[in-house]
């Protein structure tokens, strides 16, 4: 079987980046944006459900530097600050070896941070929702996924409100560096799924 996951960033480049919503500008992320989005990543309600701690801001904007980072950071701006940012990441899809047609970044990975001073008012569901539709609408996906901590219930509820259903719930799978040995929960929407929820259909939970 084919387990390869690479990471495909020139698929990106085929959005129409920025992407604008009524409230939000979400664009590519340049190193400049560093100091702005290390100011809340470091918040501990912030970085206690991240990867990596983001460190100093030396380290953190070489961090940013990383190819593999960058090309799959977007930065989330309202009113002109920067208050979020998103990972994006288009990768190829599972399939046997001897399939006619190996499918070549047909998926994306999805997830997002929000500066605290700004939640609570819908802006990480708007992000979210307008990232869906570039992955299904532009890029021509067909399955978008997102996990998270099954501890970080406001994570997961906001794949929830996008219309993304749960597809796993692991037990004890991932080590927390603060909590131990903790569940994690995965998320994915298809593209028919989408389609669906746009015409007003109720999206599938199968």
């Amino acid at each position: 079987m084919v387990t390869d996951s690479l990471d495909r960033p020139d698929v990106l480049a085929r959005a129409k980046w920025p992407l604008t919503t009524e409230r939000l500008t979400i664009r590519r992320l340049v190193p400049e944006d560093a100091e702005a989005v290390w100011a809340y990543r470091r918040l501990e309600e912030v970085d206690r459900w991240l990867t990596d701690r983001p460190g100093d801001l030396a380290t953190f904007r070489a961090s940013l530097a990383d190819p593999e980072r960058s090309n799959a950071t977007l930065v989330v701006e309202h009113e002109g600050r920067v208050v979020g940012d998103c990972y994006l990441a288009v990768r190829d899809g599972w399939a046997q070896r001897d399939v006619a047609e190996p499918p070549v970044a047909v998926e994306a990975e999805l997830g997002w941070v929000l500066d605290p001073a700004h939640q609570g008012r819908g802006l990480a569901t708007e992000a979210v929702v307008a990232l869906l539709r570039t992955c299904f609408e532009d890029l021509g996906l067909r399955r978008v996924v997102a996990n998270a901590f099954a501890d970080n219930t406001a994570s997961w509820r906001l794949m929830e409100r996008v219309g993304m259903r749960r597809e796993a719930h692991s037990v004890r799978d991932s080590l927390h560096r603060d909590l131990g040995w903790v569940d994690g929960v995965v998320y994915a929407l298809l593209a028919e799924e989408w389609a669906a929820r746009d015409a007003g259909a109720p999206v599938s939970t199968v």
